[in-house]
């Protein structure tokens, strides 16, 4: 089984990339969560994704770096496991440029000589201790938790799981799925987290699932799968430039492939945690330092207070648990 990964990431310091979202949006907004700095700032860590990579994660086939045209200066393009892929790639021409995560994320299918199994990382999911590839896929099926969640209510994104869960309800029968995967749904290992499960049990409908903001492992079958049945619904959110509460999201896919038994039962906040900077930049240094736990999420926020003192510590942590070049850099 050949396990690639996909990274996505922007510079938002490059003069085109600038040129392109003024034309587009005017300039970057950080009272609109669509148009904000931290959407696409880079706050200087992604050599240690690469080095995190090699060194816990070495059995990976493949790593597309997924850009608008750009790379990062120290970047060795020439890396046997490097495949530097550009929007236009894989993204029909008529969507682009295009500043919207969702929207590329729902064409990753596409990606040329993408394996079947593949992890999807943002730029801000950290690998810091091995993991081997049976965290992500087992049977050559991913390894996902099928539990219940509530909703962001009237927030932009509550709003597009909503979209997500909808097209769910219209293609699948929640008593027959959980009839059919009882075990996978009710599975021991995840806990406290299946209380919502059985409390809504009696309901007839699908609410949103569990997602943890991490590695998200997928088949690129799946993409096709949905795309074969959603793709009206698909194309027209394509247009949507920058984020928009009509946008259907990475959640659909993961539904979707649980729905249709394609994942095995695993508790994924056992090793994966997500930090919110503003809140949790602290904990967020120590878990690093320590390794706490096999992947991490260094979620930013506009209103960090102390940034560049923060960003300073997350890297001496990094430096700590990293502290040599990989093949990756040059």
């Amino acid at each position: 089984m050949e396990i690639d990964f996909v990274i996505t990431w922007v510079d938002m310091n490059d003069p085109r990339w600038q040129k392109d979202f003024a034309i587009y949006s005017g300039k970057i907004d950080n009272t609109v969560n669509e148009l904000s700095e931290a959407r696409f700032r880079d706050y200087g860590l992604l050599k240690y994704w690469f080095r995190g990579i090699e060194k816990f994660t070495p059995w990976v086939r493949k790593i597309h770096f997924v850009t608008c045209g750009q790379k990062p200066e120290w970047l060795n393009e020439n890396h046997s496991k490097l495949h530097i892929v550009n929007h236009e790639d894989f993204i029909p021409e008529q969507y682009l440029p295009v500043f919207n995560s969702n929207l590329i994320e729902i064409y990753l299918h596409k990606i040329p000589d993408l394996a079947e199994q593949f992890v999807y990382f943002n730029d801000d999911f950290f690998v810091t201790d091995h993991t081997p590839a049976t965290r992500f896929f087992e049977n050559g099926l991913p390894k996902d938790i099928a539990t219940f969640r509530t909703n962001f209510g009237r927030s932009q994104f509550g709003k597009m799981l909503k979209n997500n869960i909808r097209l769910i309800n219209k293609f699948f029968d929640k008593k027959e799925v959980l009839k059919r995967d009882y075990d996978k749904w009710f599975h021991e290992s995840y806990g406290k987290r299946r209380r919502l499960a059985y409390l809504l049990k009696p309901y007839n409908k699908f609410v949103t699932l569990r997602t943890p903001h991490n590695a998200q492992p997928f088949l690129k079958s799946t993409f096709h799968e949905v795309w074969d049945n959603c793709g009206k619904e698909l194309t027209e959110m394509s247009k949507n430039r920058f984020r928009s509460s009509s946008d259907l999201t990475p959640e659909l896919f993961k539904t979707w492939q649980i729905c249709t038994s394609k994942f095995l039962p695993y508790n994924t906040y056992q090793d994966t945690k997500m930090f919110p900077l503003i809140l949790k930049s602290k904990k967020a240094i120590r878990a690093v330092r320590e390794q706490k736990y096999k992947l991490v999420c260094l979620n930013d926020n506009i209103h960090i207070r102390n940034y560049d003192k923060k960003l300073k510590e997350l890297k001496a942590s990094f430096e700590s648990i990293l502290p040599e070049k990989s093949s990756f850099e040059l």
